[in-house]
């Protein structure tokens, strides 16, 4: 995949790729935004389950502009038509190093999902992140933050992703606090973007595990930001991994920078994100959200064996 920094490259990248008339996908958020190409067709629906409608625009590529929800639907019709996608993040989720995605509705609960995109490159552009609110901010890069802490553990985890994963801890750790102190520190972005696209990395070499496992279920059940789900689930998650992984949260603690479990609740009090109940998930219903998390891959993929009522008493845990 053609990795590339600075928007100006954007029109590179399309180049090398074949492209001369990408559908670009971007909410209305972004649509003055100046772009050194000229879309064939434009997608403003974001997230959206009308996949079929949008492919049909696809022309001879996709350009997804924007946080998870623009870059999984412009994953979703890569795969629907067979047309490379390049991502130009906007948040710090990660999302543009999988051919994964999942497909919302407006109201951002769970269609269905799929694999399968042709990942053709990432355009990196700290400047994009600036107006990204604080929740926005943190919750992302504690979706980033987990990757980082999964991919070191999850069934398939490797040297290679296990680097990109303990360099992407290591800034995002680092840098998150001080773009939340300064958030127009425009240094300070950059250092978090570059943690965010290592984790992102690691991610794509890797596996995700039961941390993300329990986000998703709940985040599609209720449609609920992925990331503040992550940063209540991940000191969790890690607090169950942690007889069997031993070495890889020791690892983790060390790119953080303390104890994985209490750095990962800091980190994530940034963002004002400590209870499931404080986001309106309901009491009587985590039963079958952790039976539908323990159906999920990444719990699947975790270290230690994880049913549904071990999870239940995960979630009860941060409700």
């Amino acid at each position: 995949m053609i990795v590339r920094w600075g928007l100006a490259e954007l029109a590179g990248v399309a180049r090398d790729l074949g492209m001369e008339a990408p559908l670009l996908v971007a909410s209305p958020r972004w649509a003055g935004q100046e772009l050194p190409l000229e879309p064939g067709a434009r997608w403003s629906e974001v997230p959206s389950e009308r996949v079929a409608e949008a492919a049909a625009q696809a022309g001879d590529g996709v350009v997804a502009l924007g946080g998870g929800s623009a870059v999984d639907l412009g994953k979703a019709i890569s795969a629907e038509v067979g047309v490379p996608v390049v991502s130009v993040p906007t948040t710090y989720a990660g999302a543009e190093w999988t051919p994964y995605f999942g497909i919302r509705d407006p109201s951002r609960r769970m269609r269905g999902g799929g694999a399968g995109a042709q990942l053709g490159g990432v355009v990196y552009e700290p400047g994009l992140t600036l107006s990204l609110p604080r929740e926005e901010t943190v919750g992302t890069a504690m979706n980033a933050l987990a990757h980082a802490a999964e991919a070191l553990y999850a069934d398939g985890h490797n040297p290679e992703a296990d680097e990109h994963a303990l360099a992407g801890a290591r800034l995002i750790a680092a840098h998150l606090p001080r773009v939340v102190e300064t958030p127009g520190d425009l240094g300070e972005r950059t250092k978090l973007l570059e943690g965010a696209m290592h984790a992102g990395m690691a991610l794509g070499g890797s596996m995700l595990a039961l941390g993300h496992a329990m986000a998703q279920a709940i985040g599609g059940r209720y449609g609920l930001p992925h990331g503040a789900l992550n940063a209540i689930c991940l000191p969790a998650a890690l607090r169950f991994n942690a007889p069997a992984a031993p070495e890889a949260i020791r690892r983790f603690a060390d790119a953080v920078g303390g104890d994985a479990i209490e750095r990962t609740r800091d980190l994530a009090r940034l963002g004002d994100f400590e209870r499931l109940r404080d986001l309106g998930v309901p009491e009587a219903e985590l039963p079958d959200v952790a039976a539908a998390a323990a159906q999920r891959a990444g719990a699947k993929a975790n270290p230690r064996p994880a049913a549904a009522p071990e999870i239940e008493a995960l979630l009860r845990s941060v409700w």
